[in-house]
């Protein structure tokens, strides 16, 4: 038996005279009425729905009540909205307001099959979960998980959304490789502890273009920083220059991508540069060594951080192939000395060595806020989209997640790039988003003819959220050329 309501009744402190009190009474209410936006960028883009079509379902087609495409829009709707577990969607499967995003049209669950699940329309944490424990043998022979997701289509879908943003061909690509830490605190595949973060955790490897997310390869810690790279990048620019023939590509990275086989790889591919962090060491100390010696003059000088950039061609002892240029910044801060230095395909003519440094490797660091903004980390955790939720106990589950996770970035990062360019909101943060549009309370009405949800009258960004509407609004006709249908206007 389900727990019944006891309708409490919450005295709060009196305003002047008149008495404070609340109650769990406002019947149809959610705090999510601003996801009606993000089922716009679904409609027009349809990001979930080609998601949906590298999975695989062996389930008997006569007993569905939930297909592929409606248990992975509830999933990343719910990512997107704030709720990272999939406990949470126990509660939420009642949410008319969610259904809606879905595309369900008994918001209500009336006609449920089973009278346990009336009343909700969308699927509990049971059902969400078989999407991402079905293993990759699994056929309609398995007793509960038949859903296969085809993780070699999923590992290109971000790179192929890429493209789909963009209908005419860039002047060029500049393709951010990082890899970050995702802690793990069980006994999960992959398990291993990484000694720079001091915890045990996952290293995903991400390449992002701008704001925009291509990959996302979940990785176990016991490898270099660069495992896998040479990998990603051949498949992500190989489908790039299929769409673009020669179009220039710059890889860049920290340190940790400067290895030869990345840089063999850019070299030998016509069009290809890149510029790599690169750890100091003596040798290139003491080939900067006027040029640290100038900086500090300097400093001493004004009381003033300063900066002095130096060039020579470099090559290591054993692991380069040939000699290469190399860019040093020698900069004297009040803390001290604080040299770095860059490796490039790009030669003189093309950047000198402080345009080189300061605006092409250092707008590295935009790319890393992309990644706070879907990595749950301790110093980010607000601006996070949950990708740290790899508590499940395969690599191949907790792939899955990270993917789901990318998807609900990838969701609200073409809201912002579409619907909020020109506003006060066009750099803002998938946390702000989500804040300001996305979770506003509304009433649900729900009628034979019409779903009508009343926003809140106090919205601050009424105006903004009328400009996202009409940036991502689709003829009605639209639905019957296989984006799920919108909701009819009230």
């Amino acid at each position: 038996m389900g727990t019944q309501c006891i309708g409490r009744r919450f005295e709060f402190q009196a305003l002047g005279q008149r008495q404070v009190v609340a109650s769990f009474d406002g019947g149809r209410l959610t705090s999510d009425g601003g996801g009606l936006l993000l089922r716009e960028v679904e409609s027009k883009h349809g990001l979930i729905k080609g998601f949906a079509q590298c999975f695989t379902d062996h389930r008997d087609p006569d007993m569905i009540e939930h297909t592929v495409y409606d248990l992975l829009a509830q999933r990343v709707y719910g990512l997107a909205l704030g709720y990272e577990d999939l406990s949470d969607h126990d509660q939420l499967r009642t949410d008319e307001l969610l259904a809606a995003l879905v595309g369900k049209e008994d918001l209500e669950g009336a006609r449920r099959s089973r009278a346990r699940d009336r009343g909700k329309a969308l699927a509990g944490k049971s059902t969400l979960n078989r999407l991402e424990l079905t293993p990759s043998v699994a056929d309609a022979s398995h007793r509960y998980k038949k859903i296969v997701a085809d993780m070699e289509r999923l590992g290109g879908v971000f790179t192929e959304f890429y493209i789909q943003a963009h209908p005419t061909r860039p002047d060029r690509i500049v393709l951010d490789l990082d890899a970050t830490d995702d802690p793990i605190h069980g006994e999960q595949e992959g398990r291993f502890f990484h000694g720079y973060y001091g915890a045990y955790c996952y290293l995903p490897l991400y390449i992002f273009a701008g704001d925009s997310l291509l990959w996302a390869q979940l990785r176990s810690s016991d490898i270099d920083a660069s495992a896998g790279a040479v990998a990603a990048l051949l498949a992500v620019m190989g489908r790039l220059w299929e769409q673009w023939p020669g179009v220039e590509i710059v890889i860049r990275g920290d340190s940790g991508f400067c290895r030869e086989e990345i840089m063999r790889l850019c070299e030998a591919w016509p069009g290809a540069h890149y510029v790599l962090g690169l750890a100091k060491n003596a040798r290139l100390l003491d080939a900067l060594k006027t040029e640290r010696e100038q900086a500090q003059r300097q400093y001493e000088a004004t009381g003033k951080a300063s900066r002095v950039f130096g060039e020579f061609e470099y090559r290591t002892a054993k692991s380069w192939s040939r000699a290469r240029r190399v860019v040093g910044k020698a900069e004297h801060l009040s803390k001290g000395a604080n040299p770095r230095f860059v490796v490039t395909s790009f030669g003189r003519e093309r950047y000198d060595a402080r345009s080189l440094y300061e605006e092409q490797y250092c707008a590295r660091g935009e790319m890393e806020n992309r990644i706070k903004e879907q990595l749950a980390s301790e110093l980010a955790r607000r601006l996070d989209l949950f990708a740290d939720r790899t508590s499940a106990a395969t690599m191949r589950a907790n792939q899955l997640r990270l993917w789901f996770s990318s998807l609900a970035y990838t969701l609200i990062e073409t809201l912002r790039r579409e619907g909020l360019k020109g506003t006060e909101m066009e750099q803002a943060q998938c946390a702000t988003i989500r804040t300001r549009l996305l979770k506003i309370g509304a009433r649900v009405a729900v009628s034979v003819r019409r779903v009508v949800v009343s926003l809140a009258s106090g919205c601050p960004y009424q105006d903004i959220f009328a400009r996202v509407f009409d940036a991502f609004r689709v003829p009605s006709l639209q639905g019957l050329m296989g984006s799920p249908p919108g909701l009819e206007p009230a």
